[in-house]
């Protein structure tokens, strides 16, 4: 099981945010840094994993529409991926 944390304290930016979850999640090399790559990624899991997000609410000030789409796609990709947990 991979148990990976976003800390919302630590992120700033679009480009800190995807370089987090690249790095906490293991994507690919093909991973594009957008959230449609992120829900292709997520979808595909095939290994138990546990997504923490902290800190939401300073991810939520910092980068408003991006983390509330954030959140939608971790919700979607949850949903119809039974391997992963957010």
């Amino acid at each position: 099981m991979r148990i990976a944390v976003l800390d919302g304290d630590a992120i700033s930016t679009r480009e800190e945010l995807h370089a987090a979850l690249a790095r906490e999640l293991a994507l690919p090399d093909w991973y594009g840094g957008n959230l449609d790559a992120l829900y292709d990624c997520l979808t595909d899991l095939g290994e138990e994993t546990v997504l923490r997000v902290v800190h939401r609410e300073a991810l939520e000030e910092k980068l408003g529409p991006t983390a509330r789409g954030l959140m939608r796609v971790l919700a979607d990709a949850e949903a119809e991926n039974p391997w992963l947990r957010v």
